[in-house]
């Protein structure tokens, strides 16, 4: 073959395939193919690894989650107008479960309310409040249901804390707690949670300790007063951060600070509180950072069924949010002593729960109307007073002649009947003062609206007493307290979560 032949042939042939690939060029789609079925299958096993993972997350939160028996809830609620949402939070200082461990005391003891916060979450979802109650408040627990099924009648004039206990199991009785808070408020409870020493340890655990302030040195003698000598310092004055026991035990102290009231001790509980919500917020309120602390929370904790699984739990955190620092607010109930125990002061105490129910704020603004939610039916202390059925007797407590006759009058004009004036046995009451039987409460704090600044005590006996005070004297006559705008007597001691961890840390 000529060269010139050999050039043509060459010039026919097929041109030459890269190495790997056949005719077609199936090889190398196939491995192409190949290698993305590969990466598929990975990531498609890495999402069944993070949703299983997921799974089991919010499965083991379910089986942490207890309920209390919502059939122990009362049938006779305040009606619910769907604006806020009242979040009852209890701290049981029940021994059972291992939590003697933490508290010391007897390894049975089924606990009572050791801190108690109703929490008002408004309409706008940009504000809320804790209503701290005292432990030693005197109030009426209205019928609870038992563990056989049957239920207790009223107790009146009975410390508060005793509610939790009257269920006589190692949980208690949140029901009768809750029962109790709407009987004392008129406001409906929509969820109630328990958490105990064990869940509140776990939790400042999680979170990496939580930042407070102590206002003196405080001793082993200030936790536990049954020692016979003062031992070791357990805290040094000043900001710190505590976790875990640490934490528990700078809740619980009362004693050797102020006046180791339980009073001061909720003063320093509320400011524990604002610091922990400053650290989680700092954290950020993501499913992420929610899920380890709901563990931590939920394998201690006891909640009404609305409140009973991993999902409605995450949720009721996360739709709060968009809650500012500032806009978080602490206080405690209207009160005063009474003895050695903690009175209600009315109609203080009453201003505050209408303005809760009507989703005002403690300066007054309008939380829950821009949002189109029902408004509540104007309360008693915004109308007309009507003593239709109600019996007063009146006592002159005062050295000012005719003043049980001028109160006579003006309780006779507004429908009351009077069923006797007098002197009371001393003539130096500063305050006016309205004693009332069992079950007379609400009759009574009717009356009070005529009487501005006067204090509810609950009597022994039946029947309605005004004994006149120097502050009746000096009022210019009796006219209905109107509904305020602003609850100065609360706002001006209330604490905000973003306020100075060192501030109004003690009582007396």
């Amino acid at each position: 073959m000529t060269s010139s032949h050999r050039k043509a042939a060459a010039g026919r042939r097929a041109p030459a395939r890269p190495a790997g690939r056949g005719r077609d060029g199936s090889r190398v789609q196939r491995r192409k193919r190949s290698r993305v079925r590969i990466a598929l299958a990975i990531v498609a096993s890495l999402l069944v690894l993070v949703a299983a993972g997921a799974v089991w997350v919010y499965l083991q939160l379910n089986a942490n989650i207890s309920t209390f028996d919502a059939d122990g809830v009362s049938g006779d609620r305040p009606e619910d107008f769907s604006g806020g949402q009242n979040v009852l939070i209890i701290g049981s200082d029940a021994r059972t479960g291992g939590n003697s461990d933490l508290g010391g005391g007897d390894k049975g003891d089924i606990g009572r309310s050791d801190t108690a916060l109703l929490l008002h979450v408004y309409a706008d979802r940009k504000h809320a409040v804790a209503v701290s109650i005292p432990r030693d408040t005197l109030v009426d627990i209205p019928p609870c249901k038992l563990p056989d099924g049957s239920w207790t009648t009223t107790q009146h004039n009975t410390m508060f804390n005793a509610a939790y206990s009257v269920g006589q199991t190692a949980k208690g009785n949140p029901a009768c707690t809750q029962n109790t808070v709407e009987h004392l408020t008129g406001l409906r409870v929509h969820h109630t949670m328990v958490i105990d020493f064990k869940g509140f340890a776990a939790l400042t655990d999680v979170v990496g300790g939580v930042e407070v302030c102590v206002p003196q040195d405080v001793y082993q003698k200030d936790l536990n007063p049954h020692r016979a000598d003062r031992g070791e310092r357990i805290f040094a004055k000043g900001e710190q951060k505590v976790a875990g026991q640490k934490a528990l035990d700078y809740v619980r102290i009362r004693h050797g600070i102020g006046d180791g009231s339980d009073i001061g001790r909720i003063k320093r509980q509320q400011a524990f509180i604002a610091s922990l919500i400053k650290k989680v917020k700092s954290d950020g309120l993501t499913p992420t950072k929610l899920l380890p602390l709901a563990n931590a929370a939920t394998k201690s904790m006891t909640v009404d069924p609305g409140l009973g699984s991993a999902n409605k739990l995450i949720s009721f955190a996360m739709s709060m949010k968009g809650i500012d620092l500032h806009n978080t607010t602490f206080i405690t109930v209207p009160w005063r002593y009474q003895g050695e125990r903690v009175a209600i002061v009315e109609p203080e105490a009453d201003a505050l729960w209408a303005a809760l129910k009507a989703d005002r704020t403690l300066d007054g603004e309008d939380a829950g109307e821009k949002n189109g939610h029902k408004k509540p039916e104007p309360t008693q202390s915004a109308g007309p007073v009507s003593g239709d059925g109600i019996a007063v007797a009146i006592h002159n407590g005062t050295a000012t002649g005719g003043l049980a006759s001028r109160a006579a009058t003006a309780l006779t004009e507004h429908g009351f009947t009077v069923t006797g004036t007098g002197n009371a046995p001393s003539q130096d009451h500063s305050t006016t003062t309205i004693t009332y039987g069992p079950g007379q409460r609400s009759q009574a704090k009717t009356v009070a609206r005529l009487f501005a600044g006067a204090e509810l005590e609950p009597a022994s006996t039946d029947g309605i007493t005004v004994t006149l005070g120097q502050s009746y004297a000096d009022a210019p006559s009796a006219t209905p307290s109107p509904e305020p705008d602003t609850l100065p007597s609360v706002a001006d001691d209330a604490r905000s979560a973003d306020d100075d961890a060192c501030s109004n840390l003690s009582y007396g």
